[in-house]
């Protein structure tokens, strides 16, 4: 493809040069790639358009950029913006149903249980999001809950070339404030709930939610169905703005006007649903753990059913659901019984949540291993430790991902909301305390990185998996 067919309305960029590839990462550039000179939180783009020429970069895009680099230099107010759009281009293929999901917490599984819920009725589906890419060839790393959009249509042009029809997104409120998701073309969105989180790099809750909202606004257009969990706080701001797109709206959850939770019964490995769908009345084994697990297999449904799916072939899919890796997973139990889960949850209302779906699935105590993360949002880390001191029977915190901050620094500030706790840095140790204290009837909760294989200490990623150090400890092993 060519520079001038990549960026047809730049006239900067009118010339018949071949174009092999385009990165924001100039480490990753190669002979004939379009370098994006971007300006990020942490680094400006256009300080690395010398290493991007010298190997090999064609052409330049970015804002405010140098003039005469040698190369067109394409300079334009939203350079995010017109990669997605050239990305699009050099890449045209997608999945015949694109769908996305927004919202501060259950979008992994929610794309992930709406994957499974299409391949159950014998569709070829996917999943895109912090999990990576999945399809019916496996796994594919992307990296970051939204990737770049270079990443993101290679990987949907990849998927469409492999037969996938149907695939969900996750829609993060950085990826869509960045424009990444600007030239998908989706035909369906769905808003999971809005609770305070990234506000390290949004700097007000409005603009957090107004990222969110763009989703809406900006990207879906007119007559696409809009999925939206009537039991979110902050249903109405979506609802609002579905109805000025002209989208219809699917509403589900206990108060949803569409797809209705009326009874909910929790068992010891899932729980029972009494559900109705405009009129129709079901009832379903979930086999899954937690009310806002099935409020995430509802919203999956909800997109189902408002893209054509049958209630009947629905509800079959969510009576196969299978847990998603990091998201209330079953890790094992003692021997006398007591379990021990995984969950993603880093926010106050992420640990709230999971800490009040487990109670009733728990005879016993409920005991919380847990931390925060550096360089991020430092005012939810007391407020978490409040979250902890009144749900939870006993709490031990531990560090996650400490970054560039002092270990002992965040902690304390959890502390400071939940003066009970044990203090034990080394995550490690926590956990082996945790399974060490389990008695029949006890749940134990390890929340915080989820799926993650690794700990960020300083500028390091060291290996590390809760799931692995639980079974470790379960099996004895010494710490």
């Amino acid at each position: 493809m060519t520079l001038r067919e990549l960026f047809p309305d730049n006239s900067e960029a009118q010339r018949e040069i071949a174009v092999t590839g385009m990165t924001a990462d100039s480490r990753a550039v190669s002979d004939g790639y379009v370098f994006a000179a971007l300006q990020g939180v942490q680094a400006d783009g256009r300080d690395y358009i010398p290493q991007a020429l010298a190997k090999g970069a064609v052409a330049v895009l970015g804002h405010d950029l140098p003039v005469d680099l040698g190369v067109p230099v394409i300079d334009v107010a939203e350079p995010r913006l017109a990669l997605a759009q050239a990305s699009a281009r050099l890449y045209p293929e997608q999945p015949d149903t694109m769908v996305a999901v927004t919202g501060t917490n259950g979008k992994s599984s929610t794309v992930d249980f709406l994957r499974q819920i299409w391949a159950y009725a014998g569709l070829r589906a996917a999943s895109l999001g912090t999990l990576g890419a999945v399809g019916p060839s496996g796994a594919i790393d992307l990296g970051h809950t939204t990737p770049d959009p270079v990443a993101i249509h290679q990987t949907l042009q990849q998927l469409a070339r492999d037969g996938v029809t149907h695939a969900a997104m996750e829609a993060s409120s950085h990826g869509l404030a960045q424009f990444r998701l600007d030239a998908v073309k989706l035909g369906a969105a769905a808003f999971t709930n809005l609770t305070q989180d990234h506000l390290d790099y949004h700097p007000t809750f409005e603009l957090y939610r107004d990222a969110k909202l763009r989703l809406v606004k900006e990207l879906l257009p007119a007559g696409c169905p809009v999925i939206i969990n009537a039991d979110s706080d902050e249903r109405q701001s979506f609802a609002e703005a579905a109805e000025t797109a002209g989208c219809p709206i699917i509403s589900v959850g206990w108060r949803g006007r569409d797809l209705k939770i009326s009874e909910l019964m929790p068992r010891a490995h899932g729980q029972k649903l009494f559900l109705e769908w405009r009129g129709a009345k079901a009832e379903l084994d979930l086999p899954l753990i937690g009310e806002f697990q099935a409020l995430n297999a509802l919203t999956a449904a909800g997109l189902a059913l408002a893209l054509g799916q049958s209630f009947e072939s629905v509800l079959a899919g969510m009576a196969a659901l299978q847990p998603v890796k990091g998201r209330m997973e079953f890790v094992g139990k003692t021997a006398d019984g007591a379990g021990v889960f995984v969950d993603y949850a880093h926010t106050p209302d992420g640990l709230d949540t999971l800490l009040r779906a487990a109670r009733p699935h728990t005879a016993g105590r409920l005991i919380l291993v847990f931390g925060a993360g550096g360089d991020r949002d430092t005012t939810k880390r007391p407020l978490m430790g409040e979250v902890a001191a009144r749900h939870a029977d006993a709490t031990i915190v531990a560090d996650d991902n400490p970054r560039s901050e002092v270990p002992a620094d965040i902690r304390r500030a959890i502390l400071a909301a939940v003066p009970d706790a044990t203090e034990i840095g080394d995550r490690r140790q926590a956990i082996f305390e945790g399974v060490g204290r389990l008695k029949a009837g006890d749940t134990l909760l390890i929340a915080g990185k989820g799926h993650e294989t690794g700990q960020i200490v300083g500028d390091q990623t060291l290996p590390f998996s809760d799931q692995d150090t639980a079974l470790a400890a379960l099996a004895g092993e010494a710490v």
